[in-house]
């Protein structure tokens, strides 16, 4: 084995999971430089930090095999240290230590100020706003609330995350300035639920204000909002959206189920019939709004008739944007008590049914695009092709534009208008105008 190296530590931030989990790795990374620290984002450091995802298996399962994969690096003498956070660390950190005893140090979601102690450096309360962002110099989440105060009985998250705390509008404001002057012109809205912000600092549920105020500044050119719940959800915020153009007609609302035997026992304190209203007033208010829709199938159970009315609904609502998960069995969560009783390959199937049915959907239309003219967003150029994307679709998880790079010179991070030509299930292409 090498003996320690004489050399400056230089962090490795290594991040998995979700935007949360980005945004909070981009904080850590703001707070380190400004501590003098080399800091660098899934590259080479003789020192790393692995902030954990701990939400569903598969997640778990990726967080535990990344430090399974650093500790053989430590032993080989390839890094000094390994630092874990983030929720997995939160959820499971008595079980970590005990399994994976050779990290130097386990820490949960809000131990920021002992995690940078570790690492030599200190918490420094001055700088909002101040993070080092890890996503094309475009866009950048922005974060306007911590934890949740819902009681779903699947989810984990108030475990990892806590109680809701939202983020006074002020604050807010001074971050979404300094990313602006950074050239950043897309702010993505993350929280665990956007429709509660306000709602312990000011006695209201407060988006729409917020949006108002983040509306002003100067070279921010899209708000997308991400993560909204279904039930008591601001309608104010649709007038906001029609009224100001910076702000995308789209919204990410994850709904989960539409039986209402399995919403019951969710948790989720809404009905078909009062969701299938609400989608109707987002229809009516905003007309030309992209929603995004995430379900569960297989919960604890979920018949073939409770799958089959989910199937019919879908079908029947047209999301334009729809992802599908299987249900995962999560302990000390409310559904745990449940039997998980859908067999896997039940879930599986019930999800790529789900699927494929969003890809016709999707595909139909798609075309009804061609020949519209569409302001895009370049985010990269991928072969022959500049990929970029519309107000109606957020990074990473939904339709992209491709333009012919032999035809036309564009720049990372620029805006232009493009005419659709042609169209399939999940991409657009086009030419620019």
């Amino acid at each position: 084995m090498r003996t320690k190296t004489l050399k400056k530590n230089k962090i490795n931030v290594v991040t998995l999971g979700c935007s949360k989990n980005v945004y909070d790795s981009e904080v850590l990374m703001g707070q380190l430089k400004a501590n003098g620290k080399e800091v660098v984002h899934e590259e080479e450091g003789n020192v790393v930090v692995i902030n954990t995802c701990g939400f569903i298996n598969n997640a778990k399962e990726e967080s535990v095999n990344t430090i399974l994969d650093f500790m053989q690096k430590k032993e080989a003498g390839e890094v000094d240290k390994v630092f874990v956070t983030g929720c997995l660390s939160e959820r499971y950190k008595p079980d970590l230590q005990k399994e994976i005893p050779n990290v130097d140090q386990y820490f949960g979601t809000t131990e920021l100020p002992q995690l940078l102690k570790a690492l030599g450096a200190d918490y420094k309360h001055e700088l909002i706003g101040e993070r080092l962002t890890t996503t094309p110099k475009n866009y950048a989440y922005l974060k306007i609330a911590e934890g949740c105060d819902r009681p779903c009985s699947f989810c984990a998250i108030p475990l990892m995350r806590g109680k809701h705390k939202s983020t006074p509008i002020e604050e807010i404001v001074i971050e979404a300035e300094k990313l602006a002057a950074n050239g950043v012109k897309e702010l993505i809205l993350i929280a665990q639920d956007l429709t509660y912000y306000g709602l312990d600092l000011y006695k209201k549920r407060n988006l729409a204000e917020l949006l108002e105020a983040l509306v002003k500044v100067e070279g921010i050119e899209w708000i997308r909002l991400h993560y909204a719940f279904p039930t008591g959800f601001p309608l104010d915020v649709l007038d906001v959206m029609n009224r100001e153009p910076k702000v995308c007609n789209y919204l990410d609302i994850p709904l989960q189920h539409i039986s209402d035997s399995i919403l019951k026992s969710m948790r989720r304190g809404t009905t078909k019939e009062k969701t299938t209203k609400l989608i109707g007033q987002f229809r009516e208010a905003v007309p030309n709004m992209t929603i995004r829709t995430t379900l569960i199938v297989g919960y604890p159970g979920e018949t073939e008739e409770n799958f089959q009315e989910l199937k019919q609904w879908v079908q029947d609502m047209r999301f334009e944007r729809l992802g599908c998960f299987t249900y995962s069995h999560e302990e000390n969560t409310h559904a745990f008590n449940l039997e998980d009783d859908v067999p896997e390959e039940v879930k599986m199937d019930r999800a790529n049914q789900i699927m494929e049915m969003q890809s016709q959907i999707s595909w139909e239309l798609n075309q009804q695009k061609i020949g519209q003219v569409l302001k895009v967003v370049i985010d990269r150029k991928e072969g022959n092709y500049f990929v970029g994307r519309t107000e109606f679709d957020s990074p990473d998880v939904d339709n992209e534009v491709r333009i012919d790079a032999s035809k036309t010179y564009l720049k990372t991070g620029e805006y232009t208008t493009v005419k659709v030509i042609e169209a399939e299930d999940f991409d657009l292409y086009g030419e620019v105008v």
